[in-house]
């Protein structure tokens, strides 16, 4: 009896062990897709900057408001959209640790991609600097109104909307916090 229990009580405690570790995914980035034209790659980082190689399976994440299911192999997950001009991209990812979003501007140029990691500080700061500078010049405020048009215009036309816009806002803040 005493070795009946003494074998379940090592299987308990061994089956403890064999439970796998979730893999999660805290930060990525997006790169130039190098077998595809015109395709980008979502790839799994660490805090340094070194891909993630034990990164592997299926991940939910949000691209541009749509749910896409990224299948990771070695961290990376390839995009299969085509992109044929320059635009916004706002990825984001939900997971127990919390939600992980970035925003880049994927600048195309002669069928390459260069994506630009766009800081939230920066969509904040460039529309507070044309209030500042309206304020302290008046002869500026129409310059600045027409400044903060095109830099409206320009956002709109290259992907990112409002909501888009104060989204990345938020989640920058919640990060700060």
């Amino acid at each position: 009896m005493k070795k009946i229990l003494f074998v379940v009580f090592l299987m308990l405690v061994a089956g403890n062990f064999a439970f796998a570790d979730t893999i999660t995914i805290k930060h990525f980035v997006i790169k130039e897709n190098p077998f595809a034209d015109s395709e980008i790659a979502l790839v799994a980082v660490d805090t340094a900057g070194n891909i993630q190689e034990n990164v592997d399976g299926v991940f939910a994440f949000t691209i541009n408001g749509f749910q896409e299911q990224m299948r990771f192999e070695k961290g990376t997950a390839f995009y299969r959209h085509k992109l044929d001009k320059s635009a916004f991209f706002y990825v984001k990812h939900v997971n127990d640790a919390g939600t992980h979003s970035m925003l880049y501007y994927i600048y195309k140029q002669d069928g390459k991609l260069h994506p630009m990691h766009v800081s939230w500080m920066l969509l904040v700061i460039i529309p507070l600097a044309l209030v500042l500078l309206g304020y302290m010049f008046k002869r500026f405020i129409i310059i600045a109104v027409v400044i903060f048009c095109v830099f409206l215009y320009f956002n709109h036309h290259n992907g990112l909307t409002m909501p888009t816009f104060f989204e990345s806002i938020f989640d920058g803040l919640k990060g700060m916090f």
